[in-house]
């Protein structure tokens, strides 16, 4: 281990937290800040899992805004959708999506204590067509301005603390959702693996600024 007894402590107390069962999915989000954000909100409402697919170049991260909330969500990219969105429903996933049509409901009628996968979009275009089709259920944040929607980090935080008000109740964060392997195999990667390769990333970039 290469951090202290208190901070695994901590990691381990997180991790008994963590909704394995709760997760997001950005469909092409390219703002670094937006993706960020999202990433920082699913860390403090217990998410352990967010996918995305970007279509864009360059780096999706600031840590400026993340604060280290990126080495505390299990992050990875899907490059083939279909399958990734059949292995969810195979796995018993509810798969909502945020998106603006006649048959979307309002996202707080759905039950997210159930496994669910939520679904945001491209900051312009929105859930693409292909990703839509895999939804379950559309769901909208009820709107009474001149906007027809918000800003797609904003609208995640709101849904996910729907998600995370409907878990609470029913006591979800008072037990474990992971079981103590998988527990285990996650604090080995956060506090072994992880330090060593966010240690050689910050030795690389020393070495450019002197150079």
């Amino acid at each position: 281990m290469l951090i202290t007894e208190k901070r695994l402590k901590k990691i381990k107390n997180i991790l008994e937290k963590r909704q394995k069962d709760l997760q997001v999915f950005t469909d092409n989000v390219k703002n670094q800040h937006n993706f960020s954000a999202i990433l920082r909100t699913c860390d403090a409402v217990g998410v352990l899992y967010l996918y995305y697919r970007f279509l864009g170049q360059g780096e999706l991260i600031n840590e400026e805004i993340t604060m280290g909330s990126h080495k505390w969500v299990i992050h990875k990219e899907i490059t083939d959708t279909g399958k990734f969105f059949k292995e969810k429903k195979s796995q018993g996933f509810q798969i909502v999506a945020t998106y603006l049509s006649e048959d979307s409901v309002d996202f707080r009628k759905i039950d997210y204590t159930k496994p669910t996968l939520i679904v945001v979009g491209n900051e312009v275009h929105g859930v693409s067509e292909e990703v839509l089709e895999y939804a379950d259920t559309k769901i909208i944040i009820p709107m009474y301005g001149m906007a027809q929607s918000l800003n797609v980090s904003v609208a995640t935080g709101v849904i996910l603390y729907e998600a995370q008000r409907q878990r609470e109740e029913k006591g979800m964060y008072s037990r474990k959702s992971l079981t103590d392997e998988e527990i285990n195999r996650i604090i080995n990667k956060w506090s072994y693996e992880d330090v060593i390769k966010y240690k050689k990333q910050e030795s690389a970039v020393r070495k450019i600024k002197t150079v």
